[in-house]
């Protein structure tokens, strides 16, 4: 199971899965040129959200297909400093999906 961590440092925002800096996946979409973010809405949450995705489903077009609602639900909702693991990115998916059907 991964683990994800980030946080904000005096050296800036650090985002790291099992203890090794989080690929941005702009090769994939690029949201932001500014990095990561989180705790609102828009482009650098939106490049953490696809970020997660990427790395989580290996798979770049769920990435895409569900980086507009977790970006909203999950990423726009962390706290300074937030951790998830691979079993929390499926609950989330999960409970995404099941919001779409009802």
């Amino acid at each position: 199971m991964k683990h994800y961590l980030g946080d904000r440092t005096i050296d800036g925002i650090k985002v790291t899965v099992d203890g090794v800096p989080l690929d941005p996946c702009v090769n994939v979409r690029e949201f932001s040129q500014n990095g990561f973010e989180w705790s609102y809405e828009g482009p650098e949450p939106r490049q953490l959200a696809l970020a997660l995705l990427v790395d989580h489903l290996g798979d770049n077009s769920a990435a895409m297909a569900a980086v507009e609602p977790f970006m909203r639900t999950v990423v726009a909702n962390f706290g300074n400093e937030w951790e998830m693991t691979s079993s929390d990115i499926d609950l989330a998916l999960t409970a995404l999906d099941g919001e779409a059907v009802a």
